[in-house]
C-alpha cells in the first residue's frame, strides 16, 4: 500500500509539471464582447492611461535634467526677482518713492564721518509751519538747515531713514518725514552708549509746548521746544498770518547758532543774529549780527564777506523812468530813497531792531488752556 501512495504522488507530479511546460495564447482584452474595430484602435493598454492627458507609464515619475548653464540662469533669475521685491520694498517710505545717497565728511580714515539718508524722488515743497527744514545739496554734497522755501531744481528734501557713522559705529540714528525730523530720533557715543533719545511729530518734540493764535489750534503761534524739562530743539514763531517771525535752535537751555528774524514779505530774511557754537558755552550777554537784508531779499551787511550796505542806496527801491522829453532841463527825476547812516564808531555796529522773544526755561503745564 505505501508503495502504491508513492506511486500515485508521483503521477500527480508528472501531470502538474506537463501542464506547466504547455504553452498558452496570453490576450490583453478581457472582454470577449469587445468590437473588432476597438481591437484595431493604436496603442497599447499597457502604455497608454485611460484619461487622456496624463503621462506614459514609460515616462511617468522621471524628472526634468537640467545643464549646469540652465539650472544657473535659474537660480540668478530668482535671485534678482527676491532683490527687485527687497529694493522696491526699501524704496518707498509713507508711500513716497525716496532715492538712497551718503555724504561723507572730516578726515579721511577711521574718524571720517559718513551720513546715510533718502530724500523724495519727486519734489514735495515742505510746509511752512514746520519748525526746522533739511535738504541735501548734490552739488556740495553736504545735508543743510533750510532757511528759506527750498529750489525744486536743485534741492532734494529729505525722506526716511537716516544714519551717522563713524568707524563703522552708529553715533546717530532716525527719521525724516518731507524734511522734517519725525518718529525716534537717537544718538551715541563712540562706545556705543545712548546719550539721548527724542521723538517727533512731523518736525515737532513730542514734548513741545505749542501755543495757538485760536481756541480751535489751527494757528500756531510759537513752539517751544523741551526734552526732560530742558529747552532743548527747534524753536519757531509764527505772525498771525502764518508766516515765520522767528526761528532758532536752543540746547541745554541755551540758544545756539544762528536765529533768524523774518520779513512779513515771502518769508524773506531781515537778520541773523550768531548765539554761542555749543549750549555747554556760556550764552552771550547780545548776540552778534552777522547778516542783514533788505525788504526784497538782498544782502545789505555781511560780517564774514565784509559787507556793509546799509547807508547806501535801498537796493530794492525801484527808479521812477525820467518822464523828460529828450533835450528837457526841467527838475531831475526823482532818485531811489537813501538810507540814513547810523551814527557808530568804525567797528561798532548797533545791536539790531530785533531781537528773540523771551520763553519760559521749563515747560508749562500741558493740561492748562493754550495761549490765544
Amino acid at each position: 500500500m505505501a508503495l502504491l501512495r508513492f506511486q500515485v504522488v508521483g503521477v500527480g507530479l508528472l501531470v502538474l509539471l506537463a501542464g506547466g511546460c504547455i504553452r498558452k495564447t496570453v490576450s490583453f482584452n478581457s472582454k470577449d464582447e469587445m468590437p473588432v474595430m476597438a481591437l484595431a484602435e493604436p496603442g497599447d493598454s499597457l502604455t497608454t492611461t485611460a484619461r487622456r492627458g496624463q503621462p506614459k507609464l514609460s515616462t511617468a515619475g522621471r524628472k526634468a535634467v537640467l545643464t549646469k548653464e540652465e539650472e544657473k540662469a535659474a537660480k540668478d533669475e530668482e535671485k534678482a526677482a527676491q532683490r527687485k521685491k527687497t529694493k522696491t520694498k526699501k524704496n518707498v517710505f509713507l508711500g513716497e518713492r525716496v532715492k538712497r545717497a551718503f555724504v561723507k565728511s572730516g578726515p579721511k580714515g577711521k574718524n571720517q564721518i559718513i551720513e546715510v539718508f533718502y530724500y523724495l524722488k519727486t519734489f514735495k515743497q515742505p510746509s511752512e509751519l514746520a519748525p526746522a527744514v533739511y535738504y541735501y545739496d548734490p552739488r556740495k554734497h553736504k545735508i543743510f538747515k533750510a532757511a528759506e522755501p527750498l529750489d525744486p531744481a536743485t534741492d532734494k528734501v529729505l525722506h526716511g531713514v537716516y544714519k551717522k557713522l563713524q568707524n563703522n559705529k552708529v553715533l546717530a540714528t532716525g527719521y525724516y518725514a518731507n524734511g522734517t525730523r519725525h518718529l525716534r530720533w537717537e544718538t551715541f557715543d563712540t562706545k556705543g552708549n545712548l546719550t539721548a533719545k527724542t521723538h517727533y511729530e512731523m518736525g515737532f518734540p513730542r514734548d513741545a509746548n505749542i501755543s495757538y493764535y485760536d481756541a480751535g489750534q489751527t494757528m500756531i503761534r510759537e513752539v517751544v521746544p523741551y526734552v526732560n524739562g530742558k529747552l532743548e530743539g527747534d524753536y519757531v514763531k509764527y505772525t498771525a498770518d502764518g508766516k515765520r517771525e522767528w526761528a532758532g535752535k536752543f540746547e541745554n537751555g541755551h540758544r545756539v547758532g544762528e536765529w533768524t528774524n523774518y520779513w512779513d514779505y515771502k518769508n524773506y530774511r531781515h537778520y541773523v543774529l550768531q548765539y554761542a557754537d555749543s549750549g555747554y558755552d556760556p550764552e552771550p550777554e547780545e548776540p552778534e549780527l552777522i547778516r542783514e537784508y533788505s525788504h526784497g531779499g538782498s544782502v545789505i551787511y555781511d560780517k564774514e564777506k565784509n559787507i556793509d550796505k546799509r547807508a547806501d542806496a535801498d537796493p530794492d527801491a525801484a527808479a521812477k523812468p525820467d518822464a523828460r522829453r529828450p533835450g528837457s532841463h526841467g527838475a531831475p527825476a526823482p532818485r531811489p530813497p537813501v538810507r540814513k547812516a547810523a551814527d557808530r564808531r568804525p567797528g561798532y555796529h548797533p545791536k539790531p531792531a530785533a531781537t528773540p522773544p523771551p520763553v519760559p526755561a521749563t515747560p508749562r503745564d500741558t493740561t492748562a488752556s493754550p495761549a490765544r
